[in-house]
């Protein structure tokens, strides 16, 4: 049940583009393809769960343990940098068309603050999930990561579709491009605030 809460908090409550307003940088700017939207929506969602294991476990075995939490961020952004250099080894040798496609978006997860986010709320932030207040162990820290950036991979694919609509639609000129996606997006925040209340 627990697990359950985690993944619809961090999906739709808590979404970490849509109410947290984290990675909007990457979601803006590669949101005007629907097959570009999906290949950095998985290229994220393996560098945040991955990320937030390894530093939670950098954190729980390293940094506490010897009194070194001040180096927290310098850590946590030493590992997303080198797993974003994975995955771009990796995604250059198997899709070089999404590789090319993701362009300059794909260096740019390192400095992505979704990932950097998630890893430092997992190990800072106590979460309730409607239960009482806890730590999250490693096993709930993994979930929510990966519900996590299943909810950013989320909102891209549907912010992606709409561009999509948008690009063939008659939009007035003076909302043409960034205009009327920054007014599509906050509507669809919106709508993910009708989920607030399901879980705390």
């Amino acid at each position: 049940m627990e697990f359950f809460l985690i993944i619809i908090s961090a999906i739709f409550v808590n979404n970490i583009v849509l109410s947290q307003f984290l990675g909007i940088c990457p979601f803006l700017g590669v949101s005007n393809k629907l097959s570009t939207a999906t290949g950095m929506s998985g290229a994220v969602c393996f560098v945040i769960t991955l990320a937030t294991a390894v530093t939670y476990l950098i954190n729980s075995y390293l940094l506490v343990p010897f009194k070194l939490e001040f180096l927290q961020t310098i850590a946590f952004i030493l590992v997303i940098a080198a797993l974003v250099q994975m995955v771009e080894i990796v995604l250059k040798k198997i899709s070089p068309s999404l590789y090319q496609a993701l362009g300059i978006f794909l260096p740019l997860i390192t400095t992505n603050c979704a990932v950097l986010g998630v890893a430092i709320t997992v190990v800072t932030k106590e979460f309730t999930f409607g239960l009482p207040s806890h730590m999250l162990n490693f096993g709930e820290a993994v979930v929510y990561a990966f519900a996590t950036s299943l909810g950013y991979g989320l909102a891209m694919v549907l912010f992606a579709g709409m561009r999509e609509r948008l690009a063939l639609s008659d939009v007035p000129k003076a909302f043409r491009g960034v205009p009327i996606a920054l007014v599509t997006v906050g509507i669809l925040a919106m709508a993910f605030m009708g989920f607030s209340g399901m879980v705390k």
